[in-house]
């Protein structure tokens, strides 16, 4: 969230002493090697959930069962009550997948994680160093007999993850069975409820005509779109709900036709005020009707049922359970992502308008947070993920989340990496910055000067409509690549209009749709030294037409974040004239928007900091510094 208080007050804290949480980075790893096995504090006992997760496999002649990390509607962030994988295995990472047999329990996460899982898992479990079905197929076939089945809750596997297991699993004489009751919900025995709130609303008729007029101009002539995304729903009906973390969602699926609207929810949770709103009183083609949210296989089996229907799904974001209703085949319209997500990644002009002014008006936010106590912005439904702040080698974590027993000091000696946003009434936030106090070592000069041009490059680069990020995504990686660093994280993904902080399918990676104007990513190339340091700069940028010498329909990126780098940090002796001439225009943006702005809200100090940190650069030369303003503000 962009703040230039806010890395002030975090600085003085740091020279004062102020106390981060006590030092305790030795032995916060468990050694299952030594007898008996070294637990840290962090490390959760899941034994009991284990035992009784395997009593409920035997009556079901199940060898293994699999527990994914997402929900029903395959989030990226999930709600409490959805995070089973955490509750089996003490692990809270946002990307995993747990297999667990009669004798044996593994978890399979990527390299942001390992260090994480070896924290916070006991020796009841082994962590796989991969995260593709390939690897957990392989381990399945060695640990369950031959004619065994594989439980799974087809809820929770996209149609993509449960091919690829069945790909996996197909000459080796096991197979999968589909469960729908979840085991690991009739074993949590203290699972969190939904929380009892009812949905906030807007305008949606006009949303809903250009999806059925999506419809009508496919060839393939679909008669109903299944929407299972909670951003889908909650785009289509312009509504907002606080069902998941940092997420404005609610649990939801649509079923739409050309003349029905079909809303799944929990209708328990519904005022008469909404259901005004929605025309939930009528039957007409702009008539939502309410229904449970538990009757959507009933209902979906009922409709499919009736001739010359065809359901057009996403399969990205389709569970295996809707999927496996539709049936015969010529029943079933499938491409990646659904009309709505398509439609919902290019923001028409007034989104783009509101989501500029969003990261200039919420600049002072955790300024206040920090100065302040009892403060509150406004606009401001919290923070958009969990905030990632870490120093020396818990930068080195990617997404580091600090506890009680890593936690450390801050110094002056150290590197430190905050990555944070909100979630504002107009519009989404996710900045990330990288700082240096003290001196930094020419290692970690180079390293962020790298970054950043990485972050140049990409930024400044003009591109034919229609180009695919992840053509484009070695950019951001080539300066690294030319001292043979590298990062082992995407390097951009979309950003919502008070939406999700990560939203799909806009970003650099394969599956990615082409960029097109009025599209938001963030471009955020990083560098990680295990055990020492970590260097990531984010920022959000829209895509928008450009002007060139000869050709038409291409495009560029517009920085829309509006905080300067650490100058420190910058050797400007490796950036190329170009480079620097984008870093001194941008720096020249930042002064020209957010200067009146804190001229507006009274943040004179801040100003002062803004202006002594967006001096233009030397075109030549080795470093630019300038030392940082500190305030002498209180903190409580």
């Amino acid at each position: 969230m962009p703040s230039y208080g806010w890395l002030l007050a975090l600085s003085l804290a740091a020279l004062t002493g102020n106390n981060a949480g006590a030092i305790a980075y030795e032995r916060t790893e468990r050694n299952c090697s030594l007898v008996p096995p070294y637990l840290p504090s962090t490390a959760v006992n899941t034994t009991l959930q284990l035992q009784e997760l395997r009593e409920r496999m035997r009556p079901l002649n199940i060898s293994a069962y699999i527990i994914p990390g997402t929900d029903a509607h395959l989030s990226e962030y999930i709600a409490p009550r959805d995070a089973r994988l955490a509750f089996m295995t003490g692990f809270t990472g946002s990307a995993g997948t747990a297999v667990v047999t009669q004798t044996k329990a593994a978890l399979w996460t990527d390299s942001r994680y390992w260090v994480q899982a070896k924290r916070q898992m006991d020796c009841n479990w082994e962590l796989e160093k991969d995260v593709s079905v390939s690897s957990v197929a392989e381990w399945l076939i060695t640990e369950v007999p031959p004619g065994g089945q594989i439980g799974f809750d087809p809820f929770l596997f996209s149609l993509k993850t449960q091919e690829d297991y069945d790909v996996n699993l197909e000459s080796s004489n096991r197979s999968l069975k589909s469960i729908p009751a979840n085991l690991v919900d009739q074993v949590w025995k203290d699972r969190p409820p939904i929380p009892p709130d009812t949905l906030t609303q807007r305008s949606w008729q006009m949303k809903v005509e250009h999806i059925r007029n999506e419809m009508r101009d496919n060839p393939y002539q679909p008669t109903a779109l299944l929407l299972s995304a909670l951003d889908e729903t909650a785009w289509l009906f312009n509504l907002r709900g606080n069902d998941i973390p940092y997420n404005p969602f609610f649990y939801s699926y649509t079923l739409l036709t050309m003349d029905k609207i079909w809303l799944f929810l929990h209708t328990d949770r519904v005022s008469e005020e909404l259901k005004v709103y929605l025309n939930a009183s009528c039957e007409g083609p702009l008539c939502v009707q309410l229904k449970g949210y538990d009757t959507v296989l009933d209902n979906l089996k009922t409709y499919v049922a009736q001739p010359g229907v065809k359901v057009w799904i996403g399969t990205e974001y389709t569970n295996y359970a809707l999927y496996e209703l539709i049936t015969p085949q010529d029943k079933l319209m499938t491409s990646s992502y659904s009309p709505v997500l398509t439609t919902k990644a290019v923001k028409d002009e007034t989104e783009q308008r509101i989501l500029r002014d969003a990261h200039v008006c919420h600049l002072h936010t955790q300024t206040h947070t920090h100065s302040h106590s009892g403060y509150t912005q406004k606009d401001s439904r919290g923070p958009s993920f969990e905030t990632i702040s870490a120093s020396g080698p818990n930068a080195a974590l990617a997404h580091y989340s600090p506890t009680n027993e890593t936690s450390r000091r801050l110094t002056v000696e150290e590197m430190y990496l905050i990555d944070s946003g909100g979630q504002y009434l107009d519009g989404t936030t996710d900045i990330t910055r990288t700082v240096h106090w003290g001196t930094p070592t020419a290692m970690q000069k180079e390293a962020f000067t790298r970054v950043l041009m990485g972050n140049i490059e990409i930024s400044r680069t003009i591109f034919p409509s229609g180009t695919r990020g992840v053509n484009m995504e070695m950019l951001g990686r080539r300066a690294l690549w030319e001292v043979g660093l590298n990062y082992g994280h995407g390097t951009g993904h979309g950003v919502g209009n008070y939406f999700g902080v990560h939203e799909w399918p806009v970003g650099f990676q394969g599956n990615n749709i082409p960029f097109r104007a009025g599209m938001f990513t963030s471009i955020e190339p990083g560098y990680y030294k295990e055990n020492d340091f970590g260097i990531r700069i984010e920022d959000i940028a829209v895509i928008v037409p450009i002007q060139t010498k000869y050709g038409h329909n291409f495009l560029t990126f517009d920085t829309v974040s509006l905080v300067p780098y650490d100058r420190k940090l910058i050797d400007t002796s490796l950036l190329s004239s170009e480079q620097l001439q984008w870093l001194n225009k941008y720096y020249e943006t930042i002064r020209k928007l957010v200067g009146p702005e804190l001229d507006k809200q009274g943040l004179h100090e801040e100003k002062d900091w803004m202006l002594r940190n967006t001096d233009p650069f030397m075109t030549s030369g080795s470093s630019a510094s300038v030392s940082f303003l500190f305030l002498n503000w209180t903190f409580v």
